[in-house]
C-alpha cells in the first residue's frame, strides 16, 4: 500500500513538473512576441524595431482576434482628373510625385519580409485621445482649425497632396497638425479614420514632423488612438513607419516637400485602406472597428489644426502650417492640393465646392483655389499670437 501511494504521489509530482514547464514555454512564446527580429537605429535618434507583423498591437482587439492579415487592396480607385504642376512648381508637367515617403530610419535598410517596423517606446502604449476634437465640435474646445470640407451621402475615400513643414509648438501639452479627415455619424456616435503629419512634443518626446493616423468609433470617447497605440489600425508596410519622423521638411521661401495621402474603402475586403500615392500602402482598419464608417463615409475634410492653452488671456504662439497667413502663397504659406473624393463609382474625382472654415481667422485662416494644373487645393495657417490675434 504505502509503495502505491508513493508512486501516486510521484506521478503528481510529474504532472505539477509539466505543467509547471507548460506555463514557463508560455511564457517564453509570449516573451518572444517583443523581441524584434531587427534594429534600426535611425540618425535622429529613433530605434526601430522589426516586429513579427502578427504580433503587432492589432490583434489584441477582441474583434481581430482570428483576423486574417491583408497584404494588398483588391482594387485600387480609378483615377480621375488630378493637377500636379506650374502653380506648385515643385511637381512639372501636371505629373504626382512618385518618391516614397522619407523617414531617416529608411538609411538603414527596410524590415524584413513578414514584419513591421514599430518605433520602440511606442508600441502598445494603448493611449486614448484625451486632447483631441472633431472640427465640427471646434466650438466646445481650444482646439483651432483651418480647413476645408465636402458633405454628401456616401463617400468612399479621399486623397490629398500636403506640404510638410515643422511648425514651433508652444508647450508640450500643445500640437499643430494638417490631415486628411474621413467621417461618418455624430456626437458620440461620430466614427473617423485619419492620417496626416503632426508636431506633439509630449506625445513623441521631441519637435520632429511625424506620420501619424487616428481613428474613432465612438466621438474619442473610449475607441482609437494614434498610430499603433492601441489595438485597431492593421500595419502591412515594412518599409514605412507610423510615429517616425518625414524628412525632409519644407523652408520658407525655399526647397517645398510633399507627401500624398489617400484612404479608400475596398467594399471586397471590408477595410480603409491608408496609401501614400498610388503604390505604397501603409495598412488598414477593418470596417468592423466601425458603425457608420462600416459601410462609407458622409464628410470629408481636409486641413490643419492646433490646440490652444492660453496662458493669462495671450493666445499661444503655436504655429499652422509653415507659420504664415494663407495670403503668402507657395513657398509661404502652407497648402492642401489635388483635393479628390472617392465617390460611390470607386473613381477618384473633383470634391466639388468645397467649403473653406477658420475657427478664428485672426490667428489661422485659409485660402482656397481651382486651377487647371492642381484642381481644388488651398493655403493655410498661421503664426498664433500676432497683434491681430493676442
Amino acid at each position: 500500500m504505502k509503495l502505491f501511494y508513493f508512486f501516486i504521489l510521484l506521478s503528481l509530482m510529474n504532472l505539477c513538473d509539466a505543467s509547471s514547464k507548460k506555463i514557463q514555454v508560455r511564457k517564453t512564446l509570449s516573451s518572444s512576441k517583443k523581441i524584434p527580429v531587427k534594429s534600426i537605429k535611425s540618425p535622429d535618434g529613433d530605434i526601430i524595431d522589426c516586429i513579427n507583423i502578427y504580433h503587432q498591437p492589432a490583434f489584441d482587439h477582441p474583434l481581430l482576434k482570428n483576423h486574417t492579415i491583408l497584404m494588398r487592396p483588391s482594387f485600387q480607385p480609378r483615377k480621375g482628373p488630378i493637377g500636379g504642376g506650374e502653380l506648385f512648381q515643385s511637381n512639372a508637367h501636371g505629373q504626382e510625385d512618385k518618391k516614397p515617403i522619407a523617414q531617416l530610419w529608411q538609411l538603414g535598410g527596410r524590415c524584413p519580409e513578414g514584419t513591421i517596423p514599430i518605433r520602440r517606446n511606442q508600441k502598445a502604449r494603448y493611449a486614448k485621445k484625451k486632447h483631441r476634437n472633431f472640427p465640427q465640435l471646434a466650438g466646445f474646445s481650444n482646439h483651432e482649425y483651418a480647413y476645408a470640407s465636402v458633405q454628401s451621402n456616401k463617400y468612399l475615400g479621399a486623397k490629398a497632396t500636403i506640404n510638410l513643414w515643422q511648425p514651433q509648438v508652444q508647450g508640450s501639452r500643445e500640437f499643430s497638425l494638417a490631415q486628411i479627415w474621413v467621417v461618418a455619424g455624430a456626437n458620440s456616435g461620430l466614427n473617423t479614420v485619419e492620417a496626416g503629419w503632426m508636431v506633439f512634443p509630449s506625445h513623441f518626446r521631441e519637435s520632429n514632423t511625424r506620420l501619424f493616423t487616428y481613428w474613432t468609433s465612438d466621438g474619442y470617447q473610449k475607441t482609437g488612438c494614434y498610430n499603433l497605440d492601441c489595438p485597431g489600425f492593421v500595419h502591412t508596410s515594412n518599409s514605412i513607419a507610423l510615429d517616425v519622423a518625414l524628412s525632409p521638411v519644407s523652408t520658407y521661401h525655399g526647397a517645398q516637400h510633399e507627401i500624398i495621402l489617400q484612404i479608400f474603402k475596398d467594399p471586397k475586403q471590408n477595410v480603409w485602406w491608408l496609401q501614400h500615392g498610388n503604390d505604397d500602402v501603409i495598412g488598414y482598419w477593418p470596417a468592423s472597428l466601425f458603425t457608420d464608417l462600416a459601410d462609407s463615409a458622409s464628410l470629408i475634410e481636409w486641413g490643419g489644426e492646433i490646440i490652444n492653452h492660453a496662458q493669462d488671456g495671450q493666445h499661444t504662439t503655436t504655429q499652422m502650417g509653415s507659420g504664415h497667413f494663407a495670403e503668402e502663397g507657395y513657398k509661404g504659406a502652407s497648402y492642401f492640393k489635388n483635393l479628390q473624393v472617392v465617390d460611390q463609382s470607386n473613381t477618384l474625382v473633383p470634391p466639388g465646392d468645397i467649403k473653406p472654415v477658420a475657427t478664428k481667422p485672426d490667428c489661422y485662416n485659409i485660402v482656397p483655389g481651382k486651377s487647371d494644373d492642381v484642381g481644388d487645393y488651398f493655403y493655410f495657417g498661421g503664426p498664433g499670437r500676432n497683434p491681430k490675434c493676442p
